[in-house]
């Protein structure tokens, strides 16, 4: 009933006129809004006509359209939790698909135009600050002055691409004559980032642009309602992971906070009560790389860095004949800007498997089986032969899972009283699972039916049908699909993905991660037959 409950507060929040079209919605302008405030946003998309309505994934989210097509008053409750939120753009004859707005616990700045130049900065009051932007228009630079202490370092990084932001994000910072004094294009992903220690008492300009994305066929700076971006700079202090990279759960666990501007570096953390910095929590016990050569229980997980151009680190582990193990090795998504690959030798040095893309982000992962009872090696290395304090990775070895996913092309359903509609889902089965499952809906309005499908063994797609009565009231709202065990009554989602991967003659373009990149709010809408045909005229005499 959650997503029922969510737009409760939403449905009067304009009427609607009775020709009302399905909406679409690709970005919202700032991409971030401080809970406990009003703040005026701007929808890019089609919204005709006007006024529609917008859907949020929590309650406290709260929009009121103004006079202008896209532009919306935000309320934000106190109580909202910060963090990426999804909001959709509806009316009663559709919805656009979901996307992502920011919600902070701390205030927000906007970005203020006219600041393409190094030498008219928008002056920002604080070294700590987060700034929501847009390039307008081609060829715009943002530039934002920063007034720092020497030796102070400032963190400096931009979301773009995880907004779906139609342009590839710079980042540079010049001294008050616009010299370069760093500058980057790309970290762990697609959005750059800077550390920089200031070399002298006095302001620094931060700017930001970047090139079309997906990428177009002129070289030239980009702009545009899709070029949306939060920039951050920080002088506070920051932590970007734990040591190690993960606890494991049910305990407290002593950990080493690394990142910048820190004024303590050691912690203990609880999943019960988790902390205000990033942590990874695991199902398995976690260790920490130590001297070579080194032996890991299964199940478990070694955090590890690579300090020598070209090292390679090496682990030993046994396993019994057949025994069927998965290897994940994770870098960029825990922030490191590793390029892991993963080797498993048998006692004399044999290569029995390698990998190096084939799990998410970029990074490692394999499923295997022992030939034979044994003592193995896991090598760990980098693509590039780097090596530093950023060069880091976590390699969990564990026994294979039997698991299930459902995913389902489309994020809505549209269906006419009288009639039904079909939902296609596909499910996967991994490494056995063999739990008989049925395919359900969740959360549909009044008059709308669906009778639950069984899933094959094999998995596979399958097909729901929702079936609308004759007499079923208009509806525009949220409902779930649902993979439920017949023996036990578990539920599992099915998930719409917005991250998506795709390339044109080797140029990527899709955002392959996003702030949210799944959801399991899915739409339906739920509209009258059309009225009948007007009788003829009657035949002239």
């Amino acid at each position: 009933m959650r997503g029922l409950v969510f737009t409760t507060g939403l449905l009067c929040a304009a009427p609607l006129a009775s020709h009302a079209a399905e909406p679409s919605l690709t970005h919202v302008h700032p991409a971030g809004v401080p809970a406990g405030a009003t703040t005026a946003v701007k929808l890019a998309g089609k919204f005709d006509p006007w006024p529609c309505r917008v859907w949020a994934d929590a309650p406290g989210i709260a929009f009121t359209p103004a006079k202008d097509a896209g532009r919306f008053d935000v309320v934000v409750d106190a109580t909202v939790k910060p963090g990426p939120h999804l909001i959709r753009a509806f009316t009663d004859e559709g919805a656009s698909a979901p996307v992502s707005i920011v919600i902070s616990a701390q205030p927000e700045t906007l970005e203020a135009e006219p600041n393409d130049s190094f030498l008219a900065p928008q002056v920002l009051a604080s070294s700590t600050a987060v700034v929501n932007g847009r390039l307008d228009k081609a060829d715009d630079v943002d530039s934002f002055l920063v007034t720092l202490k020497k030796g102070q370092t400032m963190v400096a990084w931009v979301e773009a691409t995880v907004l779906a932001a139609g342009f590839d994000a710079m980042l540079r910072i010049t001294d008050a004559a616009g010299v370069t004094l760093a500058f980057n294009h790309d970290y762990v992903s697609m959005d750059p980032l800077l550390v920089f220690e200031a070399p002298q008492d006095g302001g620094c300009v931060v700017q930001t642009t970047g090139p079309k994305f997906p990428a177009a066929s002129d070289i030239r700076f980009a702009g545009g309602e899709d070029c949306v971006y939060r920039l951050h700079v920080s002088t506070a202090p920051l932590v970007r992971n734990t040591w190690p990279l993960a606890v494991q759960r049910g305990k407290k666990s002593p950990v080493t906070l690394e990142g910048w501007n820190l004024a303590t570096t050691t912690a203990e953390v609880d999943e019960a009560s988790p902390p205000p910095f990033p942590v990874t929590f695991s199902d398995v016990p976690e260790v920490v790389e130590s001297a070579e050569p080194q032996t890991l229980a299964v199940p478990s997980a070694v955090s590890g860095r690579i300090q020598t151009p070209g090292h390679e680190d090496r682990f030993s582990f046994a396993a019994a004949k057949d025994a069927k193990l998965e290897f994940t090795l994770a870098a960029s998504s825990l922030g490191s800007r590793m390029d892991p690959w993963l080797r498993l030798l048998d006692k004399d040095g044999k290569e029995l498997a390698t990998n190096d893309d084939g799990g998410p982000s970029g990074e490692a992962r394999l499923v295997w089986a022992a030939p034979a009872d044994g003592t193995f090696t896991a090598v760990v290395g980098d693509l590039t032969r780097q090596a530093g304090s950023d060069i880091f990775y976590r390699l969990q070895i564990a026994p294979v899972v039997p698991g299930v996913s459902a995913t389902v092309a489309a994020h809505s359903a549209k269906v006419e009283a009288g009639k039904s509609a079909e939902l296609k889902v596909t499910v996967a089965f991994t490494h056995g699972f063999q739990t008989r499952l049925k395919l359900a809906a969740r959360n549909l309005p009044p008059g709308l039916t669906a009778a639950e499908v069984d899933v094959p063994e094999k998995g596979g797609e399958v097909t729901l049908s929702l079936a609308a009565a004759a007499d079923a009231p208009r509806a525009s709202a949220p409902f779930q699909l649902v993979l439920r065990e017949i023996e036990g009554g578990r539920e599992r989602p099915v998930s719409y993905s917005m991250a998506s991967t795709s390339e044109d003659n080797g140029v990527p373009k899709g955002y392959p991660k996003l702030l949210i990149n799944t959801t399991d709010q899915l739409w339906l809408t739920v509209t009258p037959p059309p009225p009948p045909p007007a009788p003829p005229p009657p035949p002239a005499k």
